[in-house]
């Protein structure tokens, strides 16, 4: 593994993001605050956390939640409640976050897809799955159906799942996924050798403390202020390890994004006709180049063209929330989940 070789874009702000004379404040290995509310689950040499509640019911989906980038577990701790309430349901930490420990690099979208999987099977957790999958993962969530069809009965997309988005590159200008194409092939997924601290070179251990230094005083800010107290406790530990930021550890995204815009051109709908919800946000968030009137339109064209995935698609906007639907209207994605689940299991009674 060699983490100096981070997404260019991803590795600069890194860089930038404070300086060395504060690095000594982030923390390398420390104990998390809280005991894990779920499980510690060995995937093969390291562990990752999974936090299932709620009742399993023989030919009813159990619900997957997926969290974005730097975020975990703690993150739907206004949802999953509600959802246990009708439905057996998941959270969980990718490796190198939250209560898992680190693990195999690179980060590709492939190895979290090969991880989710394997948490789950070494869980005990049993499909059919109705996965939930928020911004960055989207795009885990998307490949996980397309490796795992079988197993996957409903999706939910929240801002998250296009094929070919918009990036701010260091230079301030913006270009779609498909210009940064380079055709580098997409590594084969790791199923043992975690990485160790030591392993990583030391230019990108003081990026990494610096990064978490700067973002740490910053972990509960709005719109993350809603989450319960002890939520709000966990990331703000969560944001301060260096750990947080090894998942940015990916220079096969660009590919990987671009296997998933194939997939599509060759079947308009590649999911048939899976229930399948995207949720998009309502309100305009930190106006500026990347993020204006004309960028949102494109948006909402392209999100509607995620919920075309499958011929039972729709598109729902949520009116009264920016990027983080789950916090800031979580009954709206309750409901959603609500709806595909039954959705689900109609299918699946009907398919027996």
């Amino acid at each position: 593994m060699n983490i100096a070789n981070v997404n260019p874009v991803v590795f600069a702000a890194l860089m930038s993001a404070a300086t060395l004379s504060t690095a000594a404040r982030a923390q390398t290995d420390s104990v998390p605050p809280l005991a894990p509310p779920g499980r510690l689950v060995d995937v093969g040499g390291w562990r990752m956390h999974i936090n299932c509640t709620g009742l399993a019911t023989p030919g009813q989906p159990t619900v997957v939640l997926e969290a974005g980038a730097g975020d975990f577990s703690v993150e739907w701790a206004l949802v999953q409640p509600s959802v246990a309430s009708f439905a057996r349901v998941c959270s969980y930490d990718r490796s190198d976050d939250g209560w898992s420990d680190w693990g195999p690099h690179p980060r590709t979208l492939h190895q979290d897809v090969y991880e989710l999987h394997t948490l789950l099977e070494k869980s005990g957790e049993r499909g059919p799955f109705v996965l939930v999958g928020h911004s960055y993962g989207g795009w885990i969530t998307r490949l996980y159906a397309s490796t795992y069809r079988a197993d996957v009965a409903g999706i939910v997309f929240i801002e998250g799942g296009m094929d070919n988005p918009v990036r701010m590159l260091p230079n301030g200008r913006l270009a779609h996924n498909a210009d940064l194409v380079r055709g580098r092939t997409v590594p084969p997924v790791k199923t043992s050798h975690p990485l160790h601290v030591a392993d990583i070179p030391p230019a990108a251990i003081a990026a990494m403390k610096n990064a978490a230094v700067e973002m740490a005083p910053h972990a509960n800010e709005p719109p993350r202020d809603k989450l319960p107290a002890d939520a709000q406790r966990m990331r703000a530990w969560a944001i301060a390890q260096i750990k947080h930021y090894g998942p940015s550890d990916n220079p096969f995204e660009p590919e990987e994004l671009a296997g998933l815009a194939a997939e599509r051109a060759t079947n308009p709908h590649p999911f048939g006709d899976l229930p399948l919800v995207v949720i998009t946000r309502g309100i305009i968030e930190d106006p500026g180049p990347d993020n204006n009137a004309a960028t949102e339109a494109a948006r909402k064209r392209d999100f509607a063209d995620v919920a075309a995935l499958s011929a039972n698609g729709r598109l729902i906007v949520a009116e009264h929330s920016g990027h983080h639907v789950h916090l800031e209207q979580p009954d709206l994605v309750v409901a959603t989940i609500r709806d595909v689940v039954s959705a689900a299991k109609r299918n699946y009674l009907g398919a027996r």
